[in-house]
């Protein structure tokens, strides 16, 4: 994952090795090592995503074959009992942690991260996530579950938020022709995560499982070893382009659209300006109503299509006897992980094509059809169209995942360049929001349909799409309002020039390509690739083969 482009000459001498100023990049430099760069810690801070595989195991990890329960068992004794097995929703809370911890620590830390450089947040991001999962491991040899929220839920979920906006600001710069693709191919990393690390966790734990360990301490241990190689790669092949670079022969689209700026707002003023907060109340609504659906994919598909799922359309979920439910799990893991490649594929594809019809129209597209989509998706449930089901929200995750990816673009269109990186990361409290606001949602509306007496199927989720259907009704007002910023809130160019000047200063030189060309495939840009790109094929290969059974 290292690149060429570091200095070596007196102009970095007494520079730390993290400085931001030592990975400023240098003539011969191709940008296209940037992206793989990021995407080796994003694949790897992405397992959040897929922690879940570990919870069953957890849940057993005293009786092994069995959980070991105890009936007067609490949120707050469960902290502290070595008697007792753990249930899943105390295991559920590590979750909860990592998000809320991402967009808090993004916000807290992401000034800092402008001024220290990616390298820099790199490396923390991969000692506080590795980390994390190392004082995990500890946690569940010594059976404490508080060591586990706080490894790998506390420590771990800082390492996510410095890891998560990292790169943003950096690709932005190096790509401002591009800004949507090239968030989205870093981004679509955090999505595709757990595509490949749930299948790397259960091969390790069914090879470290033995009569008297559920193998969960021994995989967390060799997870962390093997993510904190690939992010320490990721970290020490970030570079960032010099004062004044610009790819050779492009300017900025200064007429093209209104809606991008080529001035910058200072941090300190970005969220006293209304689009802030338009723009955060876009990215809540419109991950809330993913989030809720995401987290409850494999139980909506079992209870609304029950029996239908095994050849047994006339069979409700009540009537399906322990056999017939372990199928339809297994068939509703393969919906899952569908899902995620809808999610994955979403970030990519939506991030660019919000280059070619901007940032704006990009979020009109995600609220209309995510209405109508939410709107349907009772229709096909009562009509039992498996088919318009599961692509419905395959649509709807796809532009979930395109809404993580769109947003720094967004940020970087209406508040410039300079500050996107620490302004993406308050904004990620909006996240953190909507970790709570879309589970809750769904989750509360399910269980108070079962206590009015609704049966498990196809009406038992009907209020809840219609209620997300108006979260995003919400999100598209939200997005209309949004308007370019006036001169008031922008910087001078004395004070920008005052900003870039230590990188300016080891960087003297004319403004454009400054000997960097855009790049293309050579052979160092295709080892980087091959490194991210082989493992991400890999899971994407093991997901579709788990989700042939869906259509039989």
């Amino acid at each position: 994952m290292t690149a060429a482009g570091t200095r070596t000459d007196g102009a970095s001498a007494g520079v730390g090795l993290l400085d931001r100023e030592r990975i400023v990049a240098r003539p011969g430099f191709n940008r296209w090592l940037v992206p793989p760069a990021a995407l080796a810690i994003h694949l790897c801070i992405g397992m959040a995503y897929g922690f879940s595989v570990f919870w069953l195991p957890l849940s057993k990890s005293l009786g092994i074959t069995a959980s070991t329960t105890c009936p007067d068992l609490t949120l707050a004794s469960a902290l502290f009992t070595t008697t007792c097995d753990w249930r899943v929703a105390d295991l559920g809370w590590i979750y909860t942690l990592f998000f809320v911890l991402l967009g808090s620590s993004a916000a807290i830390w992401g000034g800092w991260l402008e001024r220290a450089g990616p390298r820099k947040a790199g490396v923390v991001s991969a000692c506080c996530w590795c980390g994390g999962i190392i004082l995990a491991a500890i946690g569940v040899i010594t059976h404490q579950l508080w060591m586990m929220w706080l490894g790998a839920g506390v420590i771990g979920g800082i390492g996510l938020g410095l890891g998560y906006i990292s790169p943003v600001s950096t690709l932005i710069k190096w790509f401002p022709d591009r800004r949507g693709m090239a968030t989205g191919m870093a981004i679509m990393g955090f999505g595709g995560g757990a595509m490949i690390g749930a299948p790397l966790a259960n091969l390790l734990m069914n090879a470290f499982k033995t009569d008297s360990s559920v193998g969960v301490w021994q995989t967390f241990i060799v997870m962390a070893a093997i993510y904190f190689v690939f992010m320490m790669g990721g970290a020490f092949g970030y570079r960032i382009p010099p004062a004044g670079w610009r790819p050779d022969g492009w300017t900025p689209p200064v007429a093209k659209s209104t809606m991008i700026t080529t001035k910058h707002v200072h941090l300190s003023d970005a969220h006293k300006t209304k689009q802030f907060w338009l723009i955060w109340a876009v990215l809540c609504l419109n991950v809330s109503a993913g989030i809720g659906v995401l987290g409850m994919a494999s139980p909506m598909l079992q209870e609304i299509f029950a029996g239908s799922l095994i050849g047994l359309p006339d069979v409700g979920f009540a009537q399906l006897d322990a056999g017939q439910k372990a199928s339809i799990a297994t068939i509703a893991a393969g919906f899952a992980g569908l899902l995620s490649l809808f999610n994955i594929g979403g970030r990519f594809f939506w991030a660019s094509l919000s280059d070619k019809i901007g940032r704006k129209n990009t979020y009109y597209c995600f609220f209309v059809l995510g209405i109508v989509l939410y709107a349907l998706a009772p229709t096909f449930a009562g009509m039992g169209n498996k088919a318009l089901f599961v692509l419905s929200f395959g649509i709807i995750l796809s532009m979930y995942g395109g809404g993580f990816a769109t947003i720094p673009a967004y940020l970087a269109d209406i508040f410039g360049t300079q500050f996107v990186g620490a302004i993406h990361g308050r904004l990620l409290t909006a996240w953190a929001t909507a970790g709570i606001v879309g589970p809750v949602v769904v989750n509360y509306i399910r269980e108070a349909q079962i206590a009015a007496g609704v049966a498990p199927g196809p009406t038992l989720y009907t209020g809840t799409m219609y209620i997300l259907a108006g979260m995003l009704a919400l999100g598209l007002i939200a997005n209309s309002l949004i308007r370019p910023l006036s001169d008031k809130w922008f910087m001078s160019d004395q004070e920008v020039a005052a900003l870039q000047a230590k990188s300016a200063a080891v960087n003297a030189g004319p403004t454009g390509s400054l000997g960097i060309g855009t790049g293309g495939l050579d052979a160092k840009a295709m080892l980087a690739w091959a490194v991210v790109g082989i493992p991400l094929l890999w899971g994407v290969w093991v997901t579709l083969r788990a989700t042939f059974a869906l259509f039989g």
